[in-house]
């Protein structure tokens, strides 16, 4: 974990470390207790398409098996 200020003008400096591991480019997430920076990939449809690569089943598929877990879950 690392710790860092704001400057005067309200920046914020990530440590090169961090901008070497996670890119330049972050989404702020506002939380309950504080805030939270997500990587933005540069090509979010690269990062979409590495992210589930090994994913066998379709769009549709994968759609509704959530739907019929969610209505078991739910009691049916």
């Amino acid at each position: 974990m690392s710790e860092t200020t704001l400057d005067d003008r309200g920046r914020l400096t990530l440590p090169k470390e961090v901008r070497e591991r996670y890119g330049d480019r972050y989404q702020i997430v506002e939380l309950h207790d504080g805030i939270k920076l997500v990587p933005v990939a540069n090509d979010p449809l690269d990062a979409l398409r590495n992210e589930f690569a090994d994913v066998e089943k379709s769009a549709d598929e994968l759609r509704d098996a959530a739907r019929e877990a969610a209505l078991d879950e739910a009691g049916r």
